[in-house]
Parts: structure tokens; sequence; C-alpha cells
């Protein structure tokens, strides 16, 4: 009798306690606004609504540092992260291109001459994962789940496939013509629905003509303005260049390409985003069955107008109150959608960004990647003969021409520290490792072990370089850069909301790698197979 009372109330207790799958969300919402400092939502906190960013911060669990603890965020290397669990030492994302050793010949992350775009321009869109290394999120769900649906929308080819990996509906703008598209590798045609909503021409809503201040003036934290006013007719901005060559003065924003790609620079390209990301929603019933979705959003506006304006800017401040209330919609049309403890959303950044270069007192110094190949192959060409002894630089990473290297019958890493140890003396550099240190040590802390986080054998350079604090890669028309190991860039708020997630503020800090496993976690599937970080424990249920 009494083992009989001891199995019902073992059942009773289990019936009272509901599985983990019966409560998993019925779709995942990740929106990752690019650039976000950790430090932004708080600075600008007075002045946004109650439904968008306030909504996720005080009724959700908000992670105010979110770390990345590598060298390499620039936004492939950290969507990489956020997707697989992964640091670039793992998933392999380094840059957007790299070197290959054999044929010396420039590798694009992306680009695929073996696909072609769908609707688009001759070489518009040709882009597939081929060279993605890890499985992310996404594929690790509809591996588990075959049933659930997988989809993801960013304005750069770039950002969609990489966040969208190897799953089916991935989609990214064509600027020059202002369609949503995808490639040959991902459908054979676009859906029905997509070129409807194209030939529909509604991104000609979000074509903005003036770009002035939401509030008035005083409401702003920021006090520098460079161009507000960038997208008024060409006849405005010429009146308005004359007016500075007259007073003597610079007030003119930098060079932004002009007709529909414009608004790729200014808060429009958030809302076209967050407007076609609802339609993805709608037309692919996303949250509308048992079998759990994924919809992945990734804004890259805000990269763009922190670039070329800078963090300290009204045109970023502003470009937040209209996030905002974008934000606000999107979650409204959600919700909906689809009851609020069924749908989670998580938002979060992919980097920050470094304080201008010239916001400062004193402008400062840049690093001019094009002189320094020439410095180091000058050495190099000093020091063993003449040739072409570097054969590119990208982010952080400078190669070595390796045939010419053998084919003198010298040592690869003794060349490889000479170029590092010289590097060290060019304006700007602060840290340098060669290839060979970091195959064959291990840096347990400090800058060592940021750099050997970022650091994939196969596709990193022979020396990695890391500047000094506030300095950044000389390029035209940017005063704001990411890719660094710096605060600025690694430290990114973190916010989980709705699917029972209960509302704290917790300040501890948590490490990015958390991401796709704390997901996988909530969705009840297995996290990507390549995922090193572990589940936040206060998303544990």
């Amino acid at each position: 009798m009494t083992k009989v009372l001891y199995i019902l109330s073992l059942i009773m207790a289990v019936a009272a306690c509901p599985t983990q799958s019966a409560e998993r969300p019925k779709v995942v919402v990740q929106i990752v606004v690019s650039s976000m400092r950790a430090e932004d939502l708080l600075r600008y906190s007075e002045n946004f609504g109650q439904r968008g960013f306030r909504r996720l911060m005080e009724g959700g669990t908000y992670f105010p540092e979110g770390h990345y603890d590598c060298l390499h965020t620039s936004t492939p290397a950290s969507l990489a992260t956020l997707t697989t669990g992964a640091n670039p030492s793992i998933h392999g994302i380094i840059a957007s291109r790299w070197i290959d050793y054999v044929t010396n010949k420039v590798v694009s992350l992306t680009e695929d001459r073996a696909t072609m775009g769908l609707e688009c321009d001759a070489g518009v869109g040709n882009c597939s994962p081929r060279n993605l290394v890890a499985p992310t999120l996404g594929e690790s769900l509809q591996q588990s789940s075959p049933k659930s649906r997988v989809a993801t929308v960013a304005l750069d080819p770039t950002s969609a496939v990489v966040a969208g990996g190897y799953t089916r509906d991935v989609f990214w703008m064509d600027a020059p013509r202002g369609n949503w598209v995808t490639s040959s590798f991902y459908a054979e045609t676009l859906p029905a629905w997509l070129r409807k909503y194209n030939l529909s021409r509604e991104i000609l809503g979000y074509i903005p003509f003036t770009w002035e201040l939401k509030y008035p003036k005083d409401h702003y934290v920021n006090s520098r303005v460079t161009a507000i006013d960038i997208n008024k007719p060409e006849q405005l901005r010429r009146k308005r260049r004359k007016q500075e060559q007259t007073s003597g003065t610079e007030v003119s924003g930098p060079a932004i390409p002009s007709g529909i790609e414009r608004m790729l620079y200014t808060p429009s390209g958030n809302s076209l985003t967050l407007a076609f990301a609802q339609r993805v929603l709608t037309m692919m019933d996303l949250g509308k069955d048992s079998a759990p979705d994924l919809l992945t959003v990734c804004l890259d506006a805000p990269r763009r107008i922190a670039e070329y304006y800078g963090p300290e800017s009204m045109e970023v401040e502003d470009m937040y109150y209209r996030l905002d209330d974008d934000l606000a919609q999107f979650l409204d049309y959600l919700y909906a959608q689809i009851a609020p403890e069924d749908a989670v959303v998580v938002l979060t950044s992919d980097h920050g960004t470094s304080p201008s270069y010239d916001a400062g007192v004193f402008v400062r110094d840049r690093f001019n990647a094009a002189q320094f190949q020439v410095i180091i192959n000058s050495f190099l060409s000093a020091q063993h003969g003449p040739g072409e002894w570097v054969i590119d630089y990208e982010d952080n990473n400078l190669y070595l021409n390796h045939t010419l290297i053998y084919n003198k019958g010298l040592d690869l890493a003794a060349i490889q520290n000479e170029a590092a140890t010289f590097a060290m003396q060019f304006r700007g550099v602060s840290h340098a490792l060669s290839s060979t240190a970091m195959r064959s040590s291990y840096f347990g802390s400090g800058y060592g072990e940021k750099m050997q986080n970022s650091f994939y054998p196969r596709r990193s350079g022979d020396v990695v370089i890391n500047l000094m604090p506030g300095c950044i890669e000389e390029l035209p028309n940017v005063r704001s850069k990411s890719g660094s190991m710096y605060g600025y860039d690694t430290t990114v708020p973190l916010l989980f909301y709705g699917g029972g997630v209960p509302a704290r503020k917790v300040g501890r800090a948590v490490e990015m790698t958390s991401v796709a496993p704390t997901l996988a976690y909530l969705l009840n599937i297995p996290e990507p197979a390549a995922s090193e970080g572990s589940v936040l424990e206060e998303l544990r249920k």
C-alpha cells in the first residue's frame, strides 16, 4: 500500500511540473543592434518610451555587461560568436576576407561565384555560407526539429549569411534596386510573397528626404552634430557646402551614396528592416504551431551611422530614439500575433564602437594600413633581399608571402617573429604576436588570451596586431570603428524578454558565447556543435 501511494504521489508530482518541452517558446526573435555600446541604453533612457527598449529593460532579464572575450570584434566575427556560441578561434570567422596561403589570393567570407543573386544585377548577391566552419543555432534547431522554421533578415548580405548559416530563409537588401533578395544557394526562386512585396515598392515610403531631430535640441545628451540634413535634395546640400566655404567652417557630413542606398545611413534603415521582419513573421507563420521557430534580425544601419558620425554625435542619439519607436511597433506586432508566454525576444549587439578620432580636444592618430604594409615590406627587403614579402593586411592580420620565404630557403617562424618585433615600432601598434607564437604558446589572460581567442590558424595572418586604445584604422569617411579588444568594443547589452523570463537586472558580467547555448536550452534542443559557452544560470527554468 505504501509503495502504491508513493507511485501515485510521484505521478502527481510529475504531472504538476510541466516538462521543459511543454514550456519552450513557440518562437525566438533575436535582434542584433550593430555597434550598440553597453552604456547606450542607460545613456539615452530618459527619452525612451515605455514600449521599446524600456519594455525589455524593465520587463525582462537585463545583463548590462555582456563581453566578447576576443580581439576580433568586427561584425562578421561577433555575429558568428552570437550564433555559434564559440570564439573566432573555434568558429573560424576572423574577418570578411583573408589570404589563402597556397595561392596568395584573397578569399571572401561570403562571396561565392558558384551561386547567383536571385533577381539581382549580374555579380550582385552571389553569396553563400560555404566558408562558414561552425554550425549555428538555427542549424541545430532545424536538425533537432525538422518542422521548425528559421529565418534571417539583414541589410548587409554578410550579416545575413553569417547569422543564417546553412538554413533556408536568409534575406538581405539589394540596395541599388531596393529589393529584398536571397541567392541561388538558398532557393531556386524568390518566394511568391517576397516578389509581390518587392513589386509593391513599399520601400519607397522609407526613403527620407530630410533627417530632422525627433525632439527639441535641448533634449539631447550629445551636442556634436555634423550633417543631420544629409538626406536633403542635392541642391540644398550644395547650398550648405557653399555656406561652409563662405563661413570657413566645416559642418557637412561625409560622403554617402545617393538614391535608395542613402537610407542605409539613416534611421530609415532600421525602420525598413523591422518592417520587413514583420512581413517575414506573418508570411512564414512563425510561432503558429508546436514546432519552435527562430527569427534573427540584424540591424546594420546603426553601424554605418556610428562609423560616419561617431558615437558622440546627435545623429547616433537621434537614431536610437527613432529605433526605440520602431522597436515598440515591432514588439506590439509580435505580441499581438503570438501570446507573450510563447515568444522570447533577445536583444543585443555584435560590438560597440571606438571614440571618434576627432572628437577630443586633439585629433587622435590613426593607423595607416597601406603605409604599414610598405614599411614592413621594406624592412624585410633590407634584411633578406628585394621582393614582395607582404601580401596583404586585413583587420589586424598581416599576411606574408610564404612562397617567397620558402623559395629563399628561409625559416617561416623566424621571418614571422622578425615582422612582429618590427611591427611594434610602428606608431599606433600596441601589441603584435606572430602566428608561430600563438600556435606554440598558451596565453591564459590579458591581451594574449584575447588575441589567441581570435586566432584561427588556417585564416589568421602571420602577424596579428592590436592597436592602442582609441586608435583606429585610417579609412575614408570613417570617424569611429569596431574591431579591438577594448571595453568600448567588447562590452554590449544583453536582454531576454517574454516566454516567462523574469524581470530582473543582473549585475555580473557574462560571456557572449553564452547566448547560443542559453537559447538552445530555452528551445530544448542541443546547443550548436562548436559551442564553448555555458547556459546563463538566470535563465534556467
